[in-house]
């Protein structure tokens, strides 16, 4: 890897989802909601985190391992956003732009790890 993970456009998506958490968090429904806050902000900094701590090791085996459990934690984020629209807890639109916006990044990080798969450095065999 040469870019700064500060310069992938899938890790600047995650960073306006948490803004978006954020914002949609601050729905009075919310106010005694302190375990579901957590959960869904923990969730929402592991997709940036896991982005950023993966493309560290300069291994794209390694940062696969790190965009797949990014990956992850976009789905988490869409079940807790599910979850909140079935107890009506906050704005049903912003809501639905979480889930597409993690959703796109979720994609987004499909194609970072095929792209990634694709250019693995193939182990040397042995010729004895």
């Amino acid at each position: 890897m040469t870019k700064n993970f500060e310069n992938f456009p899938v890790y600047i998506k995650s960073l306006d989802l948490i803004e978006k958490l954020y914002q949609f968090l601050q729905n009075e429904s919310f106010e005694k909601e302190f375990e579901f806050n957590n959960q869904i902000k923990i969730a929402g900094f592991s997709i940036s985190n896991n982005i950023a701590e993966g493309s560290e090791y300069n291994n794209n085996r390694q940062f696969i391992k790190y965009l797949k459990i990014a990956k992850g934690s976009c789905a988490e984020v869409r079940s807790m956003m599910i979850v909140s629209k079935r107890l009506k807890l906050g704005d049903k639109n912003s809501a639905d732009e979480v889930i597409n916006l993690s959703r796109e990044i979720s994609s987004n990080i499909s194609n970072f790890i095929k792209y990634l798969s694709e250019n693995i450095e193939k182990p040397q065999s042995l010729n004895l």
